[in-house]
């Protein structure tokens, strides 16, 4: 990493701790979420297992994708304030500003991920994984975190305010929703159920699901891997295309 993106990273990360509402849709919404379902909710929903067994690959990606919002809004306002102009005078490199965003995020994913998986053994969680399922399940979640993070950049970027910005988000922020994250997509409505099972998030979580039990899905997680390469690469043509046109 260039000495410009490790400044970038230093900005971005005091950034995120100066600001306690990032850290708490971040990390603490996710697990207050997951206190919910398993307590509020967790008797109501037959899935088969014991319930926090189920939620528990749900809950990482819906705390990968909770802090998605904040970093479209702070990518937003360094476009429309002109601090982007600034970093160009001092000769910043372009690219350091994208890759501090992006790694900030996915730094924030994954603390929020360890507080999910840490919280979820002190309820009572229980795992079959072995060491390599284990190596699996952290490759995966970095694959996601990082295809977000390139994507919510590529949002940031497009949009016209720090509000559209975090508005933009609001669609990924909710699609874990709509995916086997809660319930089985077998149990759901016909035409929610199909959308359920083709959307991106599914087969993320399915695959996780899977190693986490101790009994993958190859199908599952060559189909997570393809998803999180797609929209990784996608996010990171669009958001490098958009900072040429606007920067």
């Amino acid at each position: 990493m260039s000495t410009d993106s490790v400044i970038m990273l230093r900005r971005n990360f005091k950034h995120t701790l100066r600001n306690p509402v990032t850290v708490f849709n971040a990390v603490l919404l996710p697990v207050v979420i997951m206190l919910m379902f398993v307590y509020m909710l967790g008797n109501a929903f037959n899935v088969g297992i014991k319930y926090i067994d189920y939620a528990t690959p749900g809950m990482i990606l819906l705390a990968v994708a909770y802090g998605l919002g904040a970093t479209a809004t702070e990518v937003n306002s360094d476009m429309t304030t002109g601090i982007i102009n600034r970093f160009r005078v001092m000769d910043v490199s372009r690219g350091a500003v994208m890759t501090g965003h992006v790694v900030v995020t996915m730094l924030r994913g994954l603390i929020a991920t360890a507080a999910i998986i840490g919280v979820a053994f002190g309820l009572g969680y229980s795992t079959h994984a072995s060491f390599g399922d284990w190596a699996g399940v952290i490759g995966i979640i970095v694959a996601a975190c990082l295809a977000a993070s390139w994507l919510t950049v590529a949002m940031g970027l497009s949009a016209k305010t720090p509000q559209s910005a975090a508005m933009a988000t609001v669609p990924v922020i909710m699609l874990p929703f709509f995916s086997s994250a809660i319930v089985p997509a077998a149990k759901m409505g016909q035409g929610l159920r199909q959308f359920a099972e083709y959307q991106p998030f599914t087969p993320i979580i399915e695959s996780l699901r899977g190693l986490l039990a101790g009994a993958p899905s190859a199908g599952y997680v060559i189909a997570a891997l393809a998803w999180c390469a797609g929209i990784g690469i996608a996010g990171y043509a669009w958001a490098v295309a958009t900072f040429r046109k606007r920067a």
